[in-house]
């Protein structure tokens, strides 16, 4: 048997494509494919995932229906964004009020106090997640990360560090948004040390960049600098962790007797500290401190 007939025979499909097929998730057209091998069905991981959770929802294989003579093209990949984050929406605001009747409840009766603790944290989840639906929704309708960020009254890039869905260009797959568990415990740790003059603690969490860089000498100057310009320290607000490219980094308000500042500590994927910083509030944004 000729492997053309065995390819028939099992039902695969062979990539030689001479005219350029459809995505079965948005529609538009796919490159030509040369060589053999199974036929592209998809234009990348994420109109492959997009059609994937169509399946999941509809419990059957599908493909998604574009109208292409009624939809720019420059919109399909608006498209299922706009249904996912939906139907998100609406899990998110169920969630919202669910949560929020609990904790009305708990604190309403007088009960246990850990009772209304654990229900306005699951209320501070859900809140979140509701947060993630509505700028997912804001994007799919064509809203920029500027116009966002003003609403959230930050920059847009700290907005997109925060609720975007950046693609790796390494490897055209969605990059993860998960934290190194204990991050924003740890950098709390690092700026009291700052703060208490512990260099040589600090020191020993570096990575190698930074050890190279960075003195005991040159942070007690800093520190020395901060303590000038802003006073003593007083308290520290609370930490906010997020994935910036493969580092995990951490922001957290620094409030001191005659000013405001922020600290930031950035984790390389083995946990070592790649990047040390106490900064204005309002300085720009950077992928590493």
């Amino acid at each position: 048997m000729m492997f053309e007939d065995h390819v028939k025979e099992q039902g695969w499909k062979m990539a030689d494509i001479a005219e350029p097929g459809t995505c079965l998730a948005c529609g538009r057209s796919l490159p030509p494919q040369q060589g053999k091998g199974r036929r592209r069905r998809y234009c990348d991981a994420r109109c492959r995932d997009s059609a994937r959770r169509e399946r999941a929802r509809s419990g059957a294989p599908g493909r998604a229906v574009v109208k292409e003579n009624l939809t720019p093209g420059s919109r399909h990949e608006y498209l299922d964004d706009i249904d996912s984050a939906s139907a998100r929406g609406d899990s998110a605001a169920g969630q919202v009020g669910a949560a929020a009747r609990r904790l009305i409840e708990e604190l309403g009766r007088g009960g246990s106090p850990r009772d209304a603790v654990a229900a306005a944290r699951d209320l501070s989840a859900a809140a979140d997640a509701a947060l993630q639906a509505a700028v997912d929704r804001a994007r799919a309708a064509g809203q920029s990360w500027r116009e966002i960020g003003d609403v959230l009254g930050t920059s847009r890039q700290a907005a997109f560090q925060r609720f975007g869905h950046p693609v790796d260009p390494r490897t055209g797959a969605p990059m993860s948004r998960e934290v190194q568990p204990g991050a924003a415990d740890r950098a709390v740790e690092i700026l009291r040390w700052h703060d208490e003059g512990r260099w040589e603690e600090i020191m020993a969490v570096l990575d190698d960049n930074m050890r190279a860089r960075l003195t005991p000498e040159m942070m007690a100057a800093g520190s020395a600098r901060i303590a000038g310009t802003f006073g003593r320290l007083e308290r520290m607000g609370e930490p906010f962790a997020r994935r910036v490219g493969d580092d995990t980094v951490v922001d957290v308000p620094l409030h001191f007797e005659a000013g405001d500042a922020k600290g930031i500590v950035g984790f390389d994927e083995d946990g070592k500290v790649a990047g040390l910083a106490i900064r204005p509030p309002n300085w720009p944004e950077r992928e590493r401190p």
